[in-house]
Formats: C-alpha cells, structure tokens, sequence
C-alpha cells in the first residue's frame, strides 16, 4: 500500500464511522469516501476490520507521540506535570477530535470479540500503565504507584467514555481537575502511612 493512500484510508474510516457508526460502515462507504476502489481495501486490509485495526494503529502512533513530546519537554522531577502530561494526552488535541473519539469508542466495542484489536487495547493499556508508573514511583512506593496508577486509569476512561458520549464532547479542564484531586488526596494518603 502506498504510504499516500494509508493516511486518506484512515481519514476516510474515522469520517465514515462518525457519520453512519461502526456497523453501517461499509467497505463501500469508506472506498467512496476515500475515492478508491473497494477491491484495494480488501487487497491491502483484508476488509473492513483490518482497516480499523490500521486505523487505531494511527490513533495509538498519534496518541503516544503525543504523550512521548509532552513529557520530553517537561524536567525528569517534575513528576507530578508529567502525570498530568499523560492525562492530558487523552483528552486533547488530535486525541478529543470528534471523528477520532467515535472511532476509539467503536474500537474499545470490537476489541472485546477480535483478538487483533484486544491485543492493541492490551498494548495501549500497558504503556498507559508503565507512563503512570514510572512518574508515580518517584513520588510513592511501587505497590501504592500501582494503585493509584490503576486509579488514574480507571478515571482516565470513565471521564473519556463520559465525553465521548456527551454532544459537548470531553471537558479536559474538568478532567484535568478530577485526576488532580485524586492525585493529590492519593499522595497525602500515603504520606501519612
């Protein structure tokens, strides 16, 4: 597949999935959309759930690059910015776009029945988890970082899944606030044990 063609199939998944849904999201659609024949998609991607799956690819890529130039920008001490760094990664720019969240919420629904794409919320899961931990275990010992990363996680998706699902979208200052609080009330927690 040329690489020219791969950046318009993805605009034309995520631009199909947020006009019609998932499930009416034919290869039709998208090769019309895309201005290519359906016989490349199927030849390149071997349907439509190889399509998706490269298409959360891009999102992933886009998604940890963003989190990756944020946190190379901020001091290694300054740990509790590039927690927030990392929230921050999930709730702007290219990553709250409404095509994008739409497409991500279609993606978290096909990935508990396609192993391809179970693997890619595993792998997306993961390295949420590892950028937690790393900036948490300066701050804590490593078992109270696991579970205030987990924590972090958890509100990471529940605000995100909230937003997506609001027609004003996701607030990140809001969502910045909630995380904050809870790290905070976290770090004081444990400093008194």
């Amino acid at each position: 597949m040329p690489e020219i063609r791969k950046p318009q199939l993805v605009k034309a998944t995520m631009a199909v999935i947020d006009r019609v849904g998932l499930h009416a999201a034919s290869i039709a659609l998208i090769s019309k959309e895309a201005g290519v024949s359906t016989g490349i998609i199927n030849h390149y991607f071997g349907g439509k759930h190889g399509l998706l799956e490269e298409t959360m690819r891009e999102i992933l890529r886009q998604h940890s690059a963003t989190i990756m130039d944020s946190l190379a920008r901020l001091p290694k001490e300054a740990y509790q910015q590039r927690i927030i760094a990392i929230v921050d990664g999930n709730f702007v720019g290219y990553q709250a776009e409404n095509q994008v969240t739409k497409t991500w919420l279609a993606f978290w629904s096909y990935s508990m029945h396609e192993p391809q794409l179970k693997r890619l919320q595993r792998v997306n899961e993961k390295r949420l988890l590892s950028h937690l931990k790393i900036e948490l275990k300066a701050l804590l010992g490593d078992d109270q970082a696991e579970v205030v990363a987990h924590g972090i996680a958890a509100l990471i998706d529940g605000i995100w899944l909230r937003g997506t699902l609001n027609p004003q979208g996701i607030d990140a200052d809001k969502a910045r606030f909630i995380i904050n609080d809870y790290l905070d009330k976290q770090l004081t927690f444990y400093s008194k044990k």
